[in-house]
């Protein structure tokens, strides 16, 4: 090294120490207040004002327009409606109506009135007031509690899985269809979202049918239009009032819906009151049967249950003024009033007594129900323990008015009912789920409301079960329709004070489980023709300025109505409870599968659920479904499995393995299940061996086997010479990868030089869709020391590159201080420093990090940065409220930084930085620029001499100059230098000169070196004086003041960090700043021990929807 290199290396010597006794003077006071006299800290205010007004964030400007600053957007991002990511799914207004729409509210409703109360009122409906006394009769107390327990158990199970799923997200309207489809696919959600809306429409018209048949029946059977005159025409009758009124009464619910769905929660109410009131009437009376049963006397023949409806004593014969005469009864059995009459053969032979219909609690009847009484169609209801006198003839006495089984009993059938009714019932789990849109916080009131709700109403149907059993006698139990008892409700004769509540209650609870249901289904309907998964629903998807879903509740009624005019759903309602059954089943089938691939959006703030359970209550469903009905079953999974294959296909067939990959690319993965494919870019040693193993042990940690990693590396070079370097580094990698327990791919890359490998590596690693998405590699930490620039010039292209290419960039600072696979950090923090907005990697890529042993005790901590004009408080809130939704468990933090001043200590760093920059521009410059120059100048005076001395080639001094060729070049160097510095170059005589002439003006050796020295020193004195004269960029001090501010907060709160996440500035646009772009990240991460910074990719990574 020269005399001017070792002066220009003195002389910057001098600057850092001078500037880093600078450093700590202002430190002090940092108010803006300068300590030294400087022409930038002495401006005016009006100057300082005009030059360095406006953001402390100057360092993330350039990027404002695709990042902006997390205060700017923080309060959009917390009104998830807001949202830009999976919006256009749910969006209330569509294009064509946009301008007519006005923004109106849907009711908030909260847990309560949102969830628990539907869950309530659809399962305390028709299978408790109407069936349960019947299944606890004929199955007994034993087989009812394993009946109703396995339905219970597998609702419970189901509603565990799906309470998961609600709240992994925000769950807009469409409730199971939404979950199904966001967990596996539109397929599947199309296929079970349609069948499930299919089976809750016609559950409304079974809840009409069921209130009409209420009305008619047990409050005004006067009310009947059509009356039969025979007794066989009796069904028909029936079937025709029910359609008549069936249809009146879905209009009105229907209106009631159109007009709003709050209307219906005010309905909602009256009807539970009128529920909860018959339950309540229930226990009491359980409780009074212990002091006073009530007197419902069940007429019996023999052993046989006798029908009520047209005798009111239960004697064959009187005696009214000492004569005998003959009942009613007499004349059911018999041809005649008279005594002589012929009458039924076993009437004759047996005597009709009176039993206690409720013998009370405390009577021992449930001994005699513990077990079941199965028969076959049309099997005579008896009482075994009564003497029965002569045989039955079947023909005859089904005209008899004897209580006989309207069905085939045996255990599955009566599971079949349980599962037919009690699945209507508890469709109530999607209750909330499918007007999630209208709850306040689905979130929270989805899995409190229905487990609430679900535990509250097996404690019901189980009390109940016993309690029937042992206060109700058993052939009381077995009569489905009350014939016995005058055709009362047999759950109302229990009831105090009076059977009228339980007939109330029971009507208004069908009524109000079909409100439900209209409310429910159209909603359900919108989401899926929203979807536009099967094109011809698409109209059903526009509603009213609110959202209602106007042209859905049409086509919902309509087919209610074809419910309603067949009036008798036995033929379908066994396949609509497969579908309610296999809706369940795929909702317990989605909770395994995402429990089990660890997806990153896979974050549910419920945390009480494992995917043994959701395995668990699948195989129950699927068990339900083939022991009920094995035929059914498999009807209804073929009608779904059509449903899928027409939205999968749409008629076209496809190559799997190479339809795979097309799919891959035709568009990228949605947002909820995005994770990071990594492309690592190692760095290797001379001996081809890893230099930062702890690289690879992060990225494991990272993605814990998960997803695409794919290993990289550049040798320079030509593949030729470095194939076996290329073999060797190639194997070294697989065992460094091997070691760390990093699953994936292996790339090495033989290119000319490391910047075009590494672009090389970015564009073409990966197959077709199977591409990486985030490069991660590691800060160039020698890059000061380095004497090459490329190092660092390397390392801003590759920024730049990722960049462009749409792709994230992790960089790993201080990597080899990075924890091992085998370490466990204990109790700590992963701080995240959000300043502006990256498409969330800041906020998932912690959450990734912490399904990791190594990390999983660490909490995580978030800090965002609020300027002048923001209000910390509301920040922090809306914060909050982000991540509340993200279901992300954090500490926050807003940090102000109001300080717009530009202190000295900010200055005087910002112009040690660019005194450094200039200083090794001047020193490269002395090591190639100048010897370019000398070169050229030899090459000029070369041709020119030899121009000259064309003519005088017998000279002497021409053959003492040849004689060395070195003294020959130093000359001729001389020569032209001395020309140049005497101005006369340019005016030399073109004529031949005579060699005394030319040996005139020769110069020396010793004086060419010190005519060269001195004007080098001169030039370096006249570079020193530039350097101590010089004032920084404006701009740089911004950025500079960024940097400098922004690493005292960032060490202030996270030196103790075991990781701090950090938004990485973009290089800058113009390319000659990019030395002062390696200096603002070397001040931005002064201090900090393990840092990662990260830049996205441009697009959104996490999402608020499930």
């Amino acid at each position: 090294m020269d005399r001017v290199q070792t002066s220009l290396i003195k002389t910057f010597t001098i600057i850092l120490w001078c500037g880093k006794q600078r450093t700590y003077e202002p430190k002090t006071k940092s108010d803006g207040v300068p300590k030294e006299n400087s022409p930038f800290i002495n401006n005016t205010d009006n100057d300082k004002g005009n030059s360095y007004d406006g953001t402390n964030m100057a360092l993330f400007e350039e990027e404002m327009d695709s990042n902006p600053m997390v205060s700017s957007l923080l309060n959009k991002l917390a009104n998830y409606t807001n949202l830009t990511q999976g919006a256009q799914e749910h969006e209330e207004a569509d294009d064509d109506e946009g301008p007519k729409k006005k923004a109106v509210k849907s009711p908030q409703m909260g847990t309560f009135m949102g969830v628990y109360l539907p869950c309530l009122q659809n399962i305390l409906g028709v299978i408790l007031f109407l069936r349960l006394t019947w299944i606890v009769g004929t199955a007994g107390i034993l087989e009812s509690l394993a009946i109703v327990g396995l339905c219970c158990s597998c609702t419970m199970l189901t509603a565990i899985s799906m309470s998961a799923i609600a709240t992994n997200g925000v769950v807009p309207a469409g409730g199971s269809y939404y979950m199904i489809s966001r967990s596996l696919g539109p397929e599947f959600g199309g296929a079970v979202g349609l069948c499930f809306y299919l089976g809750t429409t016609f559950a409304g018209s079974m809840y009409i049918l069921g209130t009409i048949e209420i009305l008619l029946t047990y409050i005004v059977p006067k009310a009947a239009i059509f009356v039969a005159e025979r007794k066989e025409d009796e069904v028909d009758a029936l079937l025709n009032n029910m359609r008549v009124y069936g249809t009146c009464c879905l209009a009105l619910m229907a209106v009631v819906v159109f007009v709003g769905v709050k209307y219906v929660n005010k309905l909602a109410l009256v009807f539970l009151a009128c529920v909860i009131l018959s339950i309540l009437a229930i226990y009491a009376g359980v409780i009074k049967t212990i002091f006073e049963p009530p007197d419902f006397p069940v007429c019996m023949l023999g052993n046989r249950t006798l029908q009520n409806h047209n005798f009111d004593k239960c004697l064959k014969t009187e005696i009214i003024d000492n004569v005998t005469v003959t009942t009613k009864l007499w004349k059911l059995f018999c041809k005649g009033s008279e005594l002589n009459a012929t009458c039924n053969e076993y009437f004759a032979n047996n005597n009709v007594t009176l039993v206690q219909g409720i013998p009370g609690l405390t009577s021992g009847v449930i001994s005699e129900n513990m077990w079941s009484e199965y028969g076959p169609l049309n099997m005579l209801v008896e009482n075994k323990k009564l003497p029965s006198l002569g045989g039955s003839d079947p023909a005859k006495d089904i005209y008899m008015p004897y209580v006989v089984n309207d069905i085939t009993t045996f255990f599955t059938l009566v599971l079949f009912c349980v599962l037919v009714y009690y699945y209507y019932g508890s469709n109530c789990i999607m209750a909330g789920s499918n007007r999630s849109g209208d709850l306040r916080d689905a979130q929270k009131s989805i899995p409190i409301g229905t487990i609430l709700a679900i535990a509250t109403t097996s404690v019901i149907y189980i009390t109940c079960v016993v309690l029937f059993g042992a206060c109700i006698e058993g052939v009381l139990l077995r009569d489905k329709f009350g014939d016995s008892v005058k055709g009362n409700l047999v759950i109302g004769t229990l009831s105090w004070p009076s059977p009228w509540v339980i007939v109330i209650g029971s009507f208004f609870s069908c009524c109000g489980a079909g409100l439900q249901s209209l409310t429910g289904a159209p909603r359900l309907l919108q989401a899926i023709a929203r979807d536009g998964i099967v094109p011809f629903l698409q109209v059903f998807g526009h509603g009213k300025a609110n959202g209602e879903p106007t042209w859905a509740l049409l086509l919902t009624a309509a087919i209610c109505e074809i419910g309603i005019l067949i009036a008798s759903l036995d033929s379908v309602a066994p396949i609509l409870s497969m579908f309610f059954l296999m809706c369940y089943l795929f909702v317990n089938l989605a909770c395994a599968v995402q429990t089990l691939l660890r997806t990153p959006n896979w974050r549910p703030r419920f945390k009480y659920y494992h995917w043994a359970l959701s395995f668990l209550g699948m195989s129950l469903c699927l068990a339900l479904m083939f022991i009920s009905s094995w035929y059914y079953a498999i009807v209804a999974m073929a009608i779904a499995s059509c449903i899928y294959k027409y939205i999968e296909y749409r008629g076209a067939e496809k190559e799997w393995a190479r339809y795979a990959l097309i799919r891959l690319e035709e568009a990228p993965p949605h947002t909820k299940n995005w994770r990071p494919q990594l492309l690592v870019l190692l760095n290797l040693d001379s001996d081809q061996g890893v230099k930062h193993p702890r690289l690879l042990s992060f990225t494991t940690q990272l993605k814990a086997g998960k997803g695409l990693t794919i290993v990289g590396n550049v040798l320079e070079g030509t593949y030729l010479t470095k194939e076996t370097e290329s073999k060797r580094a190639e194997q070294n990698i697989k065992a460094s990868m091997s070691a760390e327990r990093t699953k994936g791919f292996c790339h090495v890359v033989v290119s000319s030089n490391l910047r075009d490998g590494f672009s090389h590596l970015i564009q073409s690693a990966g197959l077709g869709g199977m591409k990486h998405n985030t490069v991660l590699m590691a800060w160039p930490g020698t890059w000061r020391q380095s004497n090459d620039p490329q190092s660092w010039r390397n390392f801003i292209e590759t920024v730049r590159e990722t960049t462009a290419a749409h792709q994230a960039l992790l960089v790993a600072k201080n990597v080899d201080s990075f924890p091992t696979n085998q370490d466990r950090l204990g109790e700590g923090t992963i701080d995240v420093w959000w300043v502006v907005h990256d498409g969330g990697m800041l906020m998932l890529l912690p959450f990734l990090l912490r399904q990791h042993k190594v990390w999983r005790k660490c909490k995580m901590r978030i800090f965002t940065v609020a300027q002048m004009d923001d209000n910390s408080i509301q920040m922090k809130k809306d914060l909050q409220m982000f991540l509340y939704h993200l279901r992300l468990d954090a500490e926050v933090e807003v940090v102000e930084m109001h300080d717009n001043d530009i202190s000295a200590f900010t200055y005087e760093k910002t112009l040690v930085m660019e005194q450094r920059t200039q200083m090794l521009k001047q020193m490269q410059l002395s090591r190639t620029e100048r010897e370019r120059e000398i070169q050229s100048i030899t090459d000029e005076s070369r041709s020119s001499i030899r121009r000259k001395n064309q003519g005088a080639a017998q000279s002497t001094n021409l053959s003492r100059q040849s004689s060395s060729v070195e003294d020959t070049q130093e000359d001729e160097v001389a020569q032209l230098i001395h020309d140049r510095n005497t101005a006369s170059h340019a005016t030399i005589n073109d004529k031949a000169d005579t060699g005394p002439e030319r040996v005139h003006m020769t110069w020396t050796k010793d004086k060419l070196f010190t005519e060269r020295s001195r004007n080098r020193e001169c030039n370096a004195n006249v570079a020193v004086r530039d350097l101590f004269n010089m004032k920084p960029n404006q701009s740089n001090v911004r950025r500079m003041h960024t940097a400098v501010k922004l690493n005292e907060v960032v060490v202030n709160k996270s030196q103790g960090a075991h990781l701090v996440l950090l938004n990485m500035p973009g290089p800058p646009r113009n390319r000659g700043g990019d030395e002062n772009y390696m200096e603002f990240l070397e001040v931005l991460l002064e201090g900090l021990n393990r840092v990662l910074l990260v830049r996205g990719g441009g697009r959104e990574v996490i999402t608020i929807y499930s």
